[in-house]
């Protein structure tokens, strides 16, 4: 069996060659447009293109059974380059998938697909209204996705949670940067919101049951989520705990603070974007009940685990970081919110 792994040398992709290496599974494919510059270079078939480029995605297929597809463009990109790679890029992929004959095609969407919801939790079939351009252009990409279920093609959609674990930077380095410097954290709101995260571990666990679970179990779509979580104010002080310092969560009002982020947004000197301020001081959590009923997924991780597992890497690995940027596994410039800091 060989393995496509769209987006190999980004955060996701990498855990995922990490997961199939360990199930044994060593002939995998990356197709990326950087670099695959890590230990398992040697085992990887690194190919670098571009999934908007039919060449590149065609040179990448070749005897590949199942594809799965974790490229995408970010919240942080362009606006072009978001609507470009993830619903133009997907549907390339899918149309290389047809021609290829490929077994299954594993899409990796997102729960900003429901924008901000009106209830808790969400269920798959609640309506879609997606949070900014991410949100928006991960909904067309599903429909693509649905298209080519309907003609035959498995197509197992997934819909994580913000997931994290060792070696996730992007917006998470604003609570570890500020717990590591001693730092009190602000939320917006009072800190009671529930707001569900996901290990990346778990998150790669539910990608291989879809890969091994019976075609007519997986072709679905599935909310992938941690099963236990807190409020965010319990879950961010955990980390605060962790880092020793005797800091504590403060809460800043909601409103106030989003209108203020939104402006800093708009002359691009915070890294926060809606999906972020949005639904910081809300309720944002998922039903997992379908995935596990119907494939079998059991999450071993909470919230707290997730959060500290990656903030202990983080501590051991600070001076590793070289450079900034606007992927998951490079921290974000955070812009004004560096100056912000010193007042906590």
């Amino acid at each position: 069996m060989r393995i496509l792994v769209t987006g190999g040398a980004g955060f996701l992709g990498i855990n995922m060659i990490r997961k199939l290496i360990q199930k044994d599974i060593r002939n995998i494919v990356s197709l990326d447009i950087e670099p695959f510059l890590y230990p398992e270079k040697d085992i990887v078939k690194a190919v670098s293109g571009d999934i908007r480029d039919p060449d590149a995605v065609s040179r990448s297929y070749e005897g590949v059974d199942i594809v799965i597809h974790c490229a995408a463009a970010l919240p942080l990109y362009k606006k072009s380059d978001i609507y470009s790679t993830d619903v133009d890029g997907t549907r390339v992929m899918l149309q290389q998938a047809e021609k290829s004959a490929i077994e299954r095609f594993i899409h990796i969407s997102t729960t900003a697909v429901y924008g901000v919801p009106d209830h808790h939790p969400i269920f798959e079939d609640d309506r879609l209204s997606g949070v900014g351009d991410y949100g928006k252009a991960k909904i067309l990409a599903e429909k693509v996705c649905l298209q080519f279920r309907d003609k035959g093609m498995c197509t197992p959609i997934l819909r994580p949670k913000s997931f994290i674990g060792p070696e996730r930077l992007g917006v998470f380095t604003l609570l570890y940067d500020w717990a590591l410097d001693g730092r009190n954290f602000p939320l917006l709101g009072d800190g009671k919101n529930r707001y569900q995260l996901l290990d990346v571990e778990d998150f790669c666990e539910a990608i291989y049951l879809c890969m091994v679970r019976p075609r007519d179990e997986v072709n679905d779509t599935f909310n992938i989520g941690a099963k236990e979580f807190g409020t965010m104010k319990e879950d961010y002080q955990a980390v605060l705990d962790d880092a020793g310092f005797g800091k504590k969560i403060v809460t800043l009002p909601d409103k106030p603070a989003v209108a203020a982020l939104k402006v800093l947004e708009f002359f691009k000197i915070s890294p926060l974007y809606m999906w972020v301020y949005e639904t910081a001081s809300k309720d944002s959590f998922v039903s997992i009940e379908k995935a596990e009923s119907k494939i079998g997924y059991k999450p071993l991780f909470s919230n707290k685990d997730a959060l500290l597992r990656n903030f202990r890497w983080y501590m051991k690995n600070t001076s590793s970081f070289v450079k900034t940027g606007v992927s998951h596994r490079v921290p974000w410039s955070q812009g004004i919110l560096k100056l912000a800091k010193l007042a906590f």
